[in-house]
């Protein structure tokens, strides 16, 4: 016991907490949105700050030649640079239109200057601070790390994700079973809307599907108005509101919505039957299924900032760089997203080649913005329109929307065309939008692209199907299942009311 009490003492008087103060920044931040983003966006942000952190100790070492002053000046050094940020934001917050920008910095690096010359010209060593420190920054890592490691998705506890998961273990494989592609296309609308809204003809595009085989739904309504509520019932085949009873309105839960999504009656289906599970990188851990037998991300740390990191940099010194335009993160940003879309396509051929049956869900962000690319393809510089809180120009909106849709349609025919060519039974795919365009009235935004290849069983589907019995009808018509059709509704819920929901009439037709 002596011994440890003594070993700690020492460890505790060594100052490593300069390394610790440059962890914390990026636990925190993972910490606060755990759930939303895959730990490993992180972590190239958690390698550049502690060697950040190491660089400057040594820089202040070489300098001062005194351990403890040198920690002390790097502590404080990462303290101002990681807390810039988030002065920034409590400002622009509250003043949005005050000119403070240069003032902030000015004051920061006074702040730095006033901390270099006490410490130069002071006769302490530090030393006797260093414990005090160091016990500080522990617990800050202990609590950052606790958070994320409480929050995080609980592993191989049950199979589902919702207690009234809608699955049958009694389907029938077929002979030859149909490998089957769900493909979600973020946000895309159906034709009636791009030609009378945003006065798009997209008919060429739908030409070319029904010339392959596909339905096209004239009338494709969404059941929900969010993705990862519109993903979790198309893949639960069954309404929110039904599949748990966390689902209330008065809920804001979101932990078992995004465990529905991952471990889903569909997915559950697949696998019982056989099925191997492909997924994509989306760049969002709660639509990632990162235990899919076949996870398929752009290689690691060769794209450009993720969405985490974007976010990072916002929060620190390097947001005066991005005002004054030396950086642009969301340019960088962007590159990630290029990634991801043409991970997809360029992994197409091997997918489709894989042995055995297998189910695809492939999340595609896409027309969805930001937008990244143009109408041939060419990259966006800056991407722009990256979430729906911010203001932005209309026309601005439909012509980004418009192009990278565009560019879409010719990438996605592509993909069909070497699936039906490298198929040796003819596969089952659904093209769908999870939701249609922002920007529009409540029951617009219902509105989506959705199309179906189903060999011999087109004569089964019907032009106001809704994501809900996409895959009752798919279990129904080619394994043996015995799932009831439900009645397409859709819903709207507002921001951020996620479960508070009003029914929205489809009139399409009427």
């Amino acid at each position: 016991m002596a011994f440890m009490k003594k070993f700690l003492v020492g460890v505790f008087n060594i100052p490593w907490y300069p390394v610790a103060i440059g962890a914390y920044p990026v636990l925190a931040l993972l910490s606060a949105n755990v759930g939303q983003i895959q730990l490993s966006a992180g972590m190239r942000s958690l390698l550049v700050s502690v060697a950040f952190g190491g660089t400057l100790y040594f820089v202040f070492w070489l300098f001062l030649r005194q351990v403890y002053k040198s920690a002390f000046l790097t502590g404080l050094s990462l303290a101002l640079f990681f807390t810039f940020g988030h002065a920034y934001i409590a400002i622009d917050t509250k003043y949005p239109d005050a000119n403070y920008t240069l003032w902030l910095a000015v004051g920061w690096v006074a702040l730095f200057v006033a901390g270099l010359v006490w410490v130069v010209r002071s006769k302490a060593t530090f030393a006797a601070s260093t414990l005090t420190f160091n016990t500080v920054a522990l617990a800050l890592l202990v609590m950052s790390v606790g958070q994320i490691m409480l929050e995080g998705e609980p592993r191989g506890v049950r199979a589902l994700g919702a207690d009234n998961a809608p699955v049958q273990d009694d389907l029938t494989v077929p002979q030859n079973p149909p490998d089957v592609y769900y493909i979600i296309l973020d946000s895309y609308a159906r034709e009636d809307f791009l030609a009378t809204v945003y006065n798009y003809d997209n008919s060429e595009f739908i030409k070319a599907l029904k010339e392959r085989g596909f339905y096209v739904a004239a009338c494709g309504q969404s059941n929900y108005v969010r993705t990862e509520i519109s993903l979790a019932s198309s893949l639960n085949m069954m309404y929110i509101q039904e599949l748990d009873d966390e689902f209330a309105p008065e809920s804001t839960a979101r932990r078992t919505l995004w465990n529905s999504l991952k471990h889903s009656a569909v997915r559950h289906n697949f696998e019982v039957m056989g099925y191997e599970t492909v997924n994509f990188a989306t760049g969002f851990a709660w639509n990632e299924l990162e235990d899919a037998d076949h996870f398929l991300t752009p290689p690691p740390f060769t794209s450009g900032l993720t969405e985490f990191e974007g976010l990072f940099l916002r929060t620190t010194l390097a947001r005066y760089a991005q005002d004054w335009g030396w950086v642009d993160p969301d340019a960088v940003m962007g590159q990630s997203f290029r990634d991801r879309f043409n991970n997809v396509f360029d992994s197409m051929d091997e997918v489709a080649n894989l042995p055995g049956p297998q189910f695809s869900y492939i999340h595609l962000i896409s027309p969805h913005p930001p937008f990244v690319f143009d109408a041939e393809g060419n990259p966006n510089y800056p991407p722009d329109f990256w979430n729906e809180q911010r203001e932005y120009p209309y026309d601005d909106y439909r012509r980004g929307y418009i192009g990278q849709l565009t560019f879409l349609n010719t990438k996605v025919l592509d993909a069909i065309d070497t699936i039906l060519a490298e198929s040796d039974t003819p596969p089952i795919i659904v093209i769908q939008g999870d939701h249609g365009a922002w920007m529009q009235p409540k029951d617009r935004r219902m509105w989506i692209f959705n199309a179906y290849y189903l060999p011999e069983h087109e004569d089964e589907l019907y032009a106001t199907i809704t994501p809900v019995n996409t895959f009752r009808l798919i279990f129904n018509s080619y394994f043996g299942g015995n799932y009831e059709m439900l009645e397409d509704v859709s819903y709207f819920s507002p921001v951020p009311n996620l479960y508070d929901f009003s029914e929205i009439p489809n009139t399409c037709g009427k």
